[in-house]
């Protein structure tokens, strides 16, 4: 869950093809705690944060009951997110890219790896998975980690 933000609070996660490395991270979070500092929509400052998670997440949050992010607004935070790319050479919006946990870690595969790691029984139906398509920050701290076998990842194996 974002810290300061409302469990309503509005949420995008990204996730990155590679493992950011702890001084990338830290250059990350500067960036985007000066990011939504200065968040706006028609002029109206939002109520929002921002973290890197697992060196692989970029997630923000918006808490709307103060004011809501509009197209313009969600297209600033997704330009933020395209200069992480260009600048640590990452892919941020590849949606067949699955991350899960494995002893702790963080792993990403593309669809098809993902679907022989299950075949070969390196991942199995218990494997943490990451459902980034949650959208509130209570989804974020209730049903973004979840088992393979209760996601939507259990279609893609």
């Amino acid at each position: 869950m974002l810290k300061g933000l409302s469990p309503n609070a509005r949420v995008w996660v990204y996730q990155s093809d590679r493992a950011f490395s702890d001084e990338e991270v830290t250059a990350i979070k500067s960036k985007m705690a000066e990011f939504t500092g200065a968040w706006t929509a028609h002029d109206n400052r939002l109520t929002s944060g921002g973290d890197v998670l697992y060196k692989h997440f970029i997630i923000f949050g918006v808490d709307e009951s103060f004011a809501s992010a509009s197209g313009c607004s969600i297209d600033k935070s997704v330009n933020f997110v395209k200069q992480v790319e260009e600048e640590y050479k990452v892919d941020m919006f590849n949606r067949m890219c699955f991350a899960y946990m494995v002893d702790g870690d963080v792993k990403t595969a593309h669809r098809e790896a993902f679907g022989a790691a299950y075949a070969a029984g390196d991942i199995n139906d218990q494997t943490t998975v990451f459902n980034n398509l949650v959208n509130t920050n209570e989804a974020l701290a209730a049903s973004w980690q979840v088992a393979l076998g209760d996601s939507w990842h259990k279609n893609m194996v």
